[in-house]
């Protein structure tokens, strides 16, 4: 195919030397000498595209003293794992692309134990024989829910879809209409209970359902009414749903289940925090539900899990599923999730969880944080501004909720580049672009990241400013 290449493209691609030319650079020899001829190649290969893709969109070659450091850079990002930590400055506290939950000090040092050797996962140490990896924090979640018998699965998902399996295959659920949700990744509610082998059976309409039209709907092929929480959006006006304990009776009358996925789950209130009321674990196992789901790793501030509360005659028979074993969680989650319910115990979730301590930032500590920040900057020379502004929990919990922050503001020519530059840093930084602006929310900037956010920012704004200076977009 035949492409219109300019002639002042045509003289930046002229100036890219060969493979072979850059091998001969003393620098680069070096690193083939140190780290092997095939991966120094490699790298030399890739950098050379990414420039040829870098002046298609309009930059200009790179100067040729520019080369050796551009090669031991993407060697450097090359031996990175794909999976990395980075400074998440976007207010988002529960923030589904960046790892939701991060773990406190006592979850990681949990893991660390148990990692470095062996642990007691399966085995009894009071008899010296085989025992369950469903015993570690079953006793935990049952104290801090009131619940008679728990179990962990690998996320939520994978909890109502044991549940919904082991109960319910070949019978009738009968769900709200305006329950009939779908999260992210296209997860669909409707969806998984086909999969599971249940039927659907909707009941009320999108807006309004009463326990009549439950009751109404029940027939002898049913086994249970299910409630889903609406997780990453809110119905608000002309709108009704029965109370849970309403259909718990409901549910026990005509015996049949009453499961109640409550996604994301709290054991704490969030109306302290200027916040409206999300539904309370412990709440649900004292209105009578008989099975309860949610998540670990979204308001619990915990690792990815899938929790399961309810009846202990019914967890045993999930515990016994074939699914269980498919769905089961490894030793790191286990010791991460009991090292965070542990916290609850103590009462020490405000001050220990990280979640729970971005949750309960005051407006005072936020905006002392980003006067530090806005004063680090401008003595180094970049203009930066503070802003009042808004966080959000995110992850599925309480949608359309905010709370107040301030917001460190730098205004940037090009601030997409700029953003770019933030993400490539060795610990990259991901912030929010608004009207030509670079926003940084100091409520999930942990306290340790705050050196690595203010070295990464100036490196970023340095770089950006250099190539405003030569012309050059290329990174």
């Amino acid at each position: 195919m035949y492409t219109d290449v300019s002639a002042d493209r045509q003289v930046e691609y002229r100036k890219l030397p060969a493979v072979d030319s850059l091998l001969r650079v003393p620098a680069i020899h070096r690193l083939a000498d140190e780290l092997g001829v095939e991966w120094v190649t490699a790298a030399v290969r890739a950098e050379l595209a990414a420039v040829r893709q870098s002046i298609a969109a309009g930059a200009t070659a790179p100067a040729v003293d520019l080369w050796p450091e551009r090669v031991r850079q993407r060697l450097e990002q090359s031996s990175l794992c794909a999976l990395r930590p980075l400074v998440n400055a976007t207010g988002v506290v529960i923030h589904t692309n960046l790892g939701r939950a991060p773990l406190s000090d006592a979850a990681l040092a949990a893991v660390q134990a148990v990692s470095v050797g062996y642990s007691n996962l399966e085995y009894d140490l009071a008899d010296g024989g085989r025992g369950s990896r469903h015993d570690h924090a079953r006793h935990l979640l049952c104290e801090l829910t009131g619940a008679e018998d728990a179990m962990v699965v690998n996320n939520n998902a994978a909890a109502i879809y044991l549940v919904l399996s082991a109960l319910c295959a070949g019978s009738e659920v009968l769900l709200s209409r305006s329950q009939l949700v779908e999260i992210g990744g296209g997860f669909r509610i409707p969806d998984v209970l086909r999969q599971s082998g249940a039927r659907l059976v909707e009941v009320g309409t999108t807006n309004r359902t009463h326990s009549d039209d439950f009751a109404q709907a029940v027939t002898a092929a049913s086994t249970a009414l299910l409630r889903v929480h609406s997780s990453n959006f809110k119905q608000i006006g002309f709108v009704a749903m029965p109370a849970l304990a309403t259909l718990a009776t409901l549910a026990h009358q005509h015996g049949l289940l009453l499961i109640d996925d409550l996604g994301s789950g709290t054991l704490l209130e969030t109306t302290p925090f200027g916040l409206s009321a999300e539904p309370l674990i412990q709440q649900s196992v004292a209105a009578g539900a008989d099975l309860i789901t949610f998540s670990g790793d979204k308001l619990l501030g915990g690792p990815q899990a899938g929790l399961i509360l309810g009846r202990a005659g019914e967890v045993a028979r999930l515990r016994r599923h074939p699914l269980a074993r498919a769905l089961r969680v490894d030793k790191l989650t286990l010791a991460a999730l009991e090292a965070t319910l542990l916290s609850y115990r103590r009462g020490r979730a405000l001050q220990e969880i990280p979640v729970w301590q971005m949750i309960a930032a005051s407006p005072e500590e936020l905006a002392a944080r980003a006067r530090h920040w806005q004063a680090t900057l401008t003595a180094q020379g970049f203009a930066a501004q503070l802003h009042p502004g808004f966080s959000t929990v995110g992850g599925g919990a309480l949608p359309g909720e905010t709370q107040p922050t301030t917001l460190l503001a730098i205004p940037h020519a090009a601030p997409d580049r700029a953003a770019a530059a933030l993400r490539s840093q060795p610990v990259p930084v991901v912030c929010r672009i608004q009207q030509d602006q670079l926003l940084f929310d100091p409520r999930t900037v942990l306290p340790g990241q705050e050196g690595v956010l203010l070295q990464g920012l100036l490196a970023a704004l340095q770089r950006t400013a250099r190539q405003e200076e030569i012309g050059c977009s290329s990174f």
